[in-house]
């Protein structure tokens, strides 16, 4: 029963989670990310102003509620990579993957332009973006140092995440940017797919001599 108790309370507190994430999402999507208060956030999930802060410590980790699942789909990657495959490689590859069979949580050019505009027109959520790329690239440079076993804070680690990291944000952004100006989707992917595949080039230049530039 106690087993049964908590399973119970745990699906009902995951449940009201997302339910005002959806609120958040909606609203901010429809009026912007400054104009949606954290009291309209909880009048339209008919919940109370400090449940809100319960799941969500900031205004901002509602609109990217999803920065914890990138992080876990980039990291599994290069651990499940096939043999003879290295990690800058494995990401390459999920970039890819990411495009031919795209998933609802991370659906890239197909459902996104507007979380991008969004995002774009707000200084806070900017901050935000920037503040996240900077946890990835810690938390990734000692995935990266922990397969070589070296330390966390290896510096060469942190290149090849510093690297990793640039690759991805430019393909993003220059991606929607073409989106955004010509409304074709295969153009925002084709761009999206040919900048990573250049930065994991040179991303294996750059970390030639280093155990980060093979499949180790």
């Amino acid at each position: 029963m106690n087993n049964l108790g908590t399973d119970r309370r745990t699906r009902k507190r995951l449940a009201t989670r997302q339910a005002i994430s959806n609120v958040a999402t909606r609203l901010f999507m429809e009026r912007g990310f400054d104009q949606v208060t954290i009291d309209e956030i909880a009048d339209a999930a008919d919940v109370g102003r400090m449940t809100v802060f319960n799941h969500f410590p900031r205004k901002e980790d509602m609109f990217f509620d999803r920065e914890q699942d990138g992080h876990d789909l980039a990291f599994e990657a290069i651990r499940s990579r096939a043999p003879g495959t290295s990690p800058v490689q494995a990401l390459g590859v999920l970039a890819h993957q990411m495009i031919e069979e795209p998933s609802d949580a991370f659906p890239l050019f197909a459902d996104t332009r507007t979380f991008v505009e969004t995002a774009q027109a707000s200084e806070p959520l900017k901050a935000r973006a920037r503040q996240m790329r900077d946890d990835f690239v810690r938390a990734l440079a000692g995935v990266l140092a922990d397969g070589v076993g070296r330390a966390a804070d290896d510096p060469e680690a942190y290149l090849a995440a510093g690297l990793i990291a640039a690759t991805w944000s430019i393909a993003f952004t220059r991606a929607h940017a073409e989106l955004s100006a010509t409304g074709n989707v295969e153009a925002a992917k084709g761009i999206f797919l040919g900048l990573i595949d250049r930065g994991v080039i040179g991303t294996h230049a750059a970390l030639g001599g280093t155990p980060f530039s093979g499949a180790v």
